[in-house]
């Protein structure tokens, strides 16, 4: 059906996932494509300046994905656009932190299936 439903397949997250806020992916794939952002080259540099770039590379290339915990998270991103888009999804910006630490590994897998970061892809991602 789509990317949720790939991220449940690969993750075996199937009811975790489901049972999330119904806003959960929307609002991880807008976050990541917002202007604070800027897509997931943008994302990738916000791990990197933050000596994560480690974890981000494991999403982005072909092997196993790192886990990342809810403050690791917190220290990367953008607050003003997390704060932005929690609001607009109607979700605690502390609940979807914890959200994005469970689904943003497999989203970033799913945008990157040839195991490096291409912009117009995560475009094209973004809009469906």
């Amino acid at each position: 059906m789509g990317i949720l439903d790939d991220i449940k397949a690969v993750t075996n997250m199937g009811s975790s996932v489901q049972n999330m806020h119904p806003g959960a992916l929307s609002a991880v794939m807008e976050y990541v494509n917002s202007p604070q952002v800027g897509g997931l080259s943008g994302l990738q540099n916000m791990f990197q300046q933050k000596g994560l770039g480690g974890i981000v590379s494991s999403w982005i290339g072909s092997g196993e994905n790192l886990p990342i915990s809810g403050d690791q998270l917190q220290s990367v991103l953008h607050s003003d656009a997390l704060q932005q888009i929690a609001q607009k999804h109607g979700i605690d910006p502390s609940q979807l932190t914890s959200m994005m630490s469970s689904l943003l590994p497999h989203v970033v897998d799913k945008m990157t299936p040839n195991g490096a970061v291409d912009e117009a892809a995560s475009g094209a991602a973004a809009g469906s």
